[in-house]
Order: C-alpha cells, then structure tokens, then sequence
C-alpha cells in the first residue's frame, strides 16, 4: 500500500502550487524517468535551471541532487515541491488541498496507521522511487547471464574500449550502476554558471563538480550533462575524446583520448547496450 500511495502522488499534479505538473512531468518512464529536453519548465511556465536526471536505481545512491546535499530520498522529494521555479509550493499546503480527498486519506490510513500528512507523503514517494531498478539491459545479459549471443562484435569492442587503460570510463562509471558517486569537473566549460557543488559546499574546489551520473538507460535519457548541453552521445563521447575545455578544477582523467572514428562508434554503440526495455517498458511503474 506504501508504494501504491507513492505511485499515485508521483502522478498527482497537484503537488504543485497551480495543479499543472507532477513528478512524472520531469521523470517520465519511457525515458527511464528523466526527460527529452535540457530542462523542463516548472510551475507559469517558469525555467528550469538544470537538466532532469534518470531516476533508475536511485536507490542505490547515497546522496541526492547533482551537488549531492541530501542524504535520504524522503529529503529530496522535498526539493522540487519548494524550489521556486519547480512545484513553487509547500508541503503543509499539499496535504491540506488533499486533506478531502477520501482515498488518499484511506490509503495513508491503511499503509502509515495515520492520515495523510508531510510525513506519510515523502514516504511513500520515496518508497516508489526506490523501486525503479533497472538490470537487464543487453549488457546485463552479456555479463552476468551468460549470453554471449546478446551483444555483437561490434559492441563488445566498444565494451572493452570502455573498461581499457585508453579511456578510462570505468574510472567513473565503474561497478554495477556505472557510477562511482563521485563529484567530478570533466572540462564541459572553461568558466561554469552553475557552481555546481561549490554552490553547497562554498569551497572554489568544488567550482564545476556533479555527481557522476549512472549511465544505465543512458540511449534514452538525453540530453546530457547538468544542463543538457550536449544533445548526443556521439557528442559526449567527442567532449571526452577532446580532453574538454581547461578549468583548474578538471579531473587529471579528462585528457584527449585520439580515438578515431570508429573506436567512438564502437563506444556509443556499447552504451546503447546500456538500455534496459523491459524497465523502460515497464507497464508497472505508467500511471
């Protein structure tokens, strides 16, 4: 019941201060709960200030927002609701506009023992979130289920070009969710309007670092970098290859690679392997 309650609050525009956008408006699940623009538009048709990151198993992350300033979902969900130019909204507010609608009261009732409130409403949002894994991708089936037959050659080379000494993708993208939760500058400019994690910490170290994103389901959550710059993974792929632009604070890993025009193809035609279809597909998590 938790996570049905969940489930039907990410859907409910009326989370928001005019009733015109909900959770899904910027995680949408046939983009693996991200969104196809650079950043979408909140509450008046207000901008948005940085691109929708995939919630694909958010539940492995041990902290929230690209500057990472949140240690729980339950938190995060809190974020959007009262940024300005998000949902412009306040979560006392919410519960009172929902306070007469009979089933969530009879949903909260039944999943937290008390009707519904700020506390109960979080939780259950998160509680949905942390059930969006996504683990079977081609690549998944290639590696840990024994199916050579799932990727072809072509992939596999762009597999072994990722993990290799030459690129050292998986220096950042490593493990199973192809993250290492780091917070990294790679060079996407010389001089950075969105400080980034500076913006929470106020250490000019921190100028120009993100958390390191997952790349599972990357093919259909472009595009890509905080602010959606970069509209194709043949374009990130050719940031990297280029050793991005100089800024004191770039990782050493971000240097130019000399990949040639088929090594990059082989390298995106790998990350496409990254997409789990029965995850986006998934008619359990629509609304």
């Amino acid at each position: 019941m938790r996570w049905a309650l969940g489930k039907k609050l990410f859907y409910d525009s009326r989370l928001s201060i005019d009733s015109s956008i909900s959770c899904a408006s910027c995680h949408k699940p046939h983009l693996a709960f991200s969104d196809d623009v650079s950043s979408t538009s909140g509450v008046f048709d207000r901008p948005g200030t940085r691109n929708a990151p995939t919630l694909t198993n958010v539940v492995y992350q041990p902290y929230f927002t690209r500057e990472g300033g949140l240690s729980s979902l339950e938190m995060q969900v809190l974020v959007p609701i009262q940024e300005h130019n998000e949902f412009g909204f306040n979560i006392i507010e919410i519960t009172k506009r929902l306070k007469s609608d009979s089933v969530y009261q009879r949903m909260s009732n039944k999943a937290y023992q008390s009707p519904l409130d700020y506390s109960a409403l979080v939780r259950a949002i998160a509680t949905f979130e942390r059930s969006l894994i996504s683990g079977n991708s081609a690549y998944d089936k290639f590696q840990y289920q024994n199916d050579q037959s799932s990727l072809t050659g072509f992939e596999v080379a762009g597999m072994e070009l990722f993990y290799s000494d030459k690129t050292n993708c998986s220096q950042c993208h490593g493990g199973f969710n192809f993250t290492n939760y780091a917070f990294e500058n790679n060079g996407l400019y010389a001089e950075y309007t969105d400080t980034g994690r500076e913006r929470l910490t106020k250490n000019e170290a921190d100028n120009g670092r993100f958390k390191v994103p997952t790349l599972r389901n990357i093919e259909v959550t472009g595009p890509y970098m905080h602010d959606g710059s970069l509209t194709s993974l043949d374009k990130v792929v050719e940031h990297y290859n280029q050793g991005g632009f100089g800024h004191p604070n770039k990782s050493s890993l971000i240097k130019p690679l000399g990949l040639s025009v088929i090594e990059k193809q082989q390298l995106v035609a790998f990350l496409n392997t990254l997409t789990d279809h029965d995850f986006i597909n998934n008619k359990t998590f629509r609304n």
